[in-house]
């Protein structure tokens, strides 16, 4: 058949440039990254305040007491024990020792005597003495060492009492020191990893390197522009891990598929030149289609209205932009500089994408009574998801609180049982403001009065009350310790009785006075309630926008409808499996535990998002070189089967990446890591396996010809002005892979 013209698009046009100017886009973007990463260091990065991440009454709370400067200062709680009385002559004298110490302790700005505030445990046996820090919260742990260590040499002089440490500076330093070591190790194991997995992917070390560095350049890049955006949107100190997981998804995917295409022309005997236009206009394609759906995925994150949400879509979106570009520059300006010297560093007997030009065999085979029962299959295959996905019917998701969160044998955790044992709520009070003109009016002190007397007989609170005034302000903090642990099932419908019983019906009767119930479990509460609340637009944004974005790189309706109906189905049955395991507890054992009976209150819509855009991340590609073999003249069937097989070596592998990866996270120490982990690997095994290989081809056959259809009033759409293939095309084709002279399909 006569070579056809082949047909330009961005993609093409961009990569073009950089292969005649390599030299030029190598350095254009070594300086990119270079000046990205210098300028980010140099501003720094903006992190979220405490204030910045509490909503609805639990924000205002927080935001009055700023404005008041009430804002309670950082908090050590020291429980100590005794086997018998602790008002006994010789607990005494040791607690009385260690009140002394810790006056006298750096950073310590105040300390409560146990005895005199009356904060002896109902068995009296324990005592609590309050500390305050000075400084931010958010920092403490830089400046909780010196009370630790006094504490230490307590513990030391009296082995005859137990003593525990609970508070914002120890609590953030074990943090530091044991989730933030695991969480840095996790990231930094995933490169090794991912870097092994491509080695046995390509057989070649430059080849398996070259994915892995397009990633993290694009990673610096990426962040060193992220710390400027923080200067006008404060960040969430986990936002450069997310980045970097998402940006090594991306960035080795698209290399990869960028880099087995320029494999696959060379083996049918193209020459490097060609090999890598056609890469370019095919795989760049692919890589510009499924960039715009992975941002317009994790866009859907601005619709929560949640800066902590903000700050993740900023951070991917950025990543995944930088990706792009790298991918439609500097990759073909590399793989020009190299040519066939990818391959050097070959391991013999490894590569199974080294020859790609025949697809995969096993797929061969999984495709076979796909193709030839479609109907079958597509049913089989989803009964089979819809069982996975109906635990999710009673998903149930909280704040989880740190009991959930963190091992049992963990110390800080033994810890706070003894304290939350001893003193319930004590760890988490409620904490009522009132505003008003005048806080000290007789209205007011009698409504106080009113809300203390009511709220202790119906249970809800408990003594001690603490009172904080700022009278020039108008504004009264009442704090007090919730019934319950502070965070279970009744602090919870205490906290509800609170607000909508005790606190209108007395400090809300006072005229001109305002009065909002915050704390630690009304963040949590309200946190998760804006959360439900946003999760639903949100995921109705994402499908309708993905829809409309396929449907115009594809020209298909049905494309376009199967691709987000598919993805749905994968996050259904994804969301079923982690209910099963961390609300049901089957399989938990498998990851460590984390039956925790909830997920965590983000954990359903940053998964959502993240997945939906990985997802469709390869899935554009499979799609990609089905329609361009059906453009070429195949059949329907012939070009599922052959962009199925053909595409199966590098998907499989990118899949394989990104499940070994996401699994590391399920070994983590918190529950919410695990969660995480687990969903993130499940969503994509499935992905690749049940949904790729059985749902996508066997409904892609099942509607045959209609899988193009497309409504005239749609025609205005771009690329329809191609030509059918003629009939001499279509009988060469025959099934076989596309010629190598068939046009391509412009954007």
């Amino acid at each position: 058949m006569a070579e056809q013209p082949h047909r330009h698009n961005l993609a093409a046009a961009v990569g073009g440039w950089s292969v005649r100017h390599r030299v030029v886009a190598a350095i254009g973007w070594l300086a990119f990254v270079v000046v990205a990463m210098t300028v980010g260091s140099w501003a720094g990065q903006d992190q979220m305040t405490e204030d910045q991440y509490a909503t609805g009454d639990a924000a205002k709370v927080t935001q009055i007491l700023s404005d008041a400067g009430m804002k309670p200062p950082a908090a050590e709680m020291i429980l100590v024990t005794s086997s018998g009385s602790i008002t006994a002559a010789g607990p005494r004298a040791a607690v009385s020792d260690l009140v002394v110490a810790l006056q006298r302790t750096a950073s310590v700005t105040g300390v409560v005597d146990p005895y005199a505030a009356g904060l002896v445990s109902q068995d009296g046996h324990s005592v609590l003495i309050q500390v305050s820090m000075s400084g931010d919260p958010m920092t403490a742990a830089d400046r909780v060492q010196p009370i630790l260590d006094t504490v230490a040499t307590s513990r030391d002089a009296h082995p005859g009492l137990r003593i525990d440490e609970f508070g914002d500076g120890s609590g953030n330093r074990w943090f530091d020191d044991t989730i933030g070591k695991d969480f840095s190790r996790a990231e930094w194991t995933a490169v090794p990893l991912a870097i092994g997995i491509l080695l046995v992917a390509f057989g070649a070390l430059v080849a398996a390197v070259l994915p892995v560095g397009l990633a993290l350049t694009s990673f610096l890049a990426a962040n060193g522009l992220l710390a400027l955006v923080s200067h006008r949107l404060a960040l969430d100190s986990s936002a450069s891990s997310v980045m970097l997981l998402v940006g090594l998804a991306v960035g080795v995917d698209y290399c990869m598929f960028y880099l087995r295409r320029v494999r696959e022309e060379r083996v049918r005997g193209r020459d490097p030149a060609t090999a890598l236009r056609i890469a370019g206009s095919t795989s760049g394609r692919s890589v510009l289609v499924s960039g715009l759906t992975v941002v317009v995925a994790m866009s859907g994150m601005f619709l929560s209205r949640m800066l902590l949400f903000e700050g993740f879509a900023v951070a991917t979106i950025l990543v995944v932009l930088v990706a792009v570009l790298g991918s439609v520059t500097i990759l073909p300006a590399m793989l020009s500089l190299l040519g066939d010297n990818v391959d050097l560093g070959r391991v013999p007997g490894l590569g199974r994408m080294r020859r790609p030009g025949e697809g995969s065999k096993v797929w061969n085979r999984v495709l076979g009574p796909v193709l030839r029962r479609p109907g079958v299959s597509a049913v089989l295959a989803t009964f089979a998801m819809l069982a996975l996905a109906a635990p999710a019917a009673g998903l149930h998701t909280e704040s989880l609180s740190l009991s959930q969160e963190l091992p049992r044998d963990a110390s800080i955790m033994q810890s706070y049982r003894h304290i939350t044992a001893a003193f319930p709520g004590g760890p988490a009070p409620a904490r009522v403001v009132v505003t008003a003109d005048d806080v000290q009016s007789p209205e007011v002190t009698a409504a106080v009065d009113a809300f203390r007397s009511r709220a202790v007989t119906a249970g809800l609170l408990h003594e001690p009350f603490a009172f904080d005034i700022n009278a020039e302000a108008g504004v009264l903090e009442i704090s007090a310790p919730l019934a319950g642990n502070g965070s279970d099932a009744t602090s919870v419908r205490a906290l509800d009785a609170l607000r909508d019983d005790v606190v209108p019906a007395t400090l809300g009767t006072v005229p001109g006075a305002e009065a909002y119930v915050g704390g630690q479990l009304a963040f949590s509460e309200d946190f998760n309630a804006t959360l439900e609340r946003a999760i639903v637009p949100v995921i109705v944004s994402v499908a309708v926008f993905a829809f409309l974005l396929m449907l115009v790189a594809f020209r298909s309706v049905a494309i376009a409808g199967v691709s987000v109906l598919l993805n749905m189905l994968s996050m259904a049955a994804t969301f079923g499996v982690m209910v099963a395991v961390f609300q049901h507890g089957w399989g938990s054992g498998l990851v460590g535990g984390g039956d925790v009976g909830a997920l965590q209150s983000w954990i359903p819509l940053f998964t959502f998002v993240i997945l939906f855009g990985l997802s469709m991340d390869y899935h554009v590609f499979v799609v990609s070189r089905i329609k361009e073999a059906h453009d070429r003249g195949l059949t329907t069937r012939e070009a599922v089967a052959h962009g199925i097989k053909i595409s199966a070596g590098v998907v499989t592998s990118a899949a394989v990446i990104m499940v070994a990866v996401f699994s590391v996270f399920a070994t983590l120490s918190m529950t919410t890591f695990k969660q995480l982990g687990v969903g993130l690997a499940v969503a994509i095994l499935l992905d690749a396996t049940i949904v790729r290989a059985v749902l996508l081809p066997s409904l892609l056959s099942v509607l045959g010809d209609r899988t193009w259809w497309l409504p005239r009033w749609l025609s205005f759409l771009p690329g329809g002005d191609r030509e059918a293939p003629s009939p001499a095309a279509a009988s060469t084709s025959g099934g076989a892979a596309p010629s190598d002279s068939d046009r391509l399909t412009p954007v």
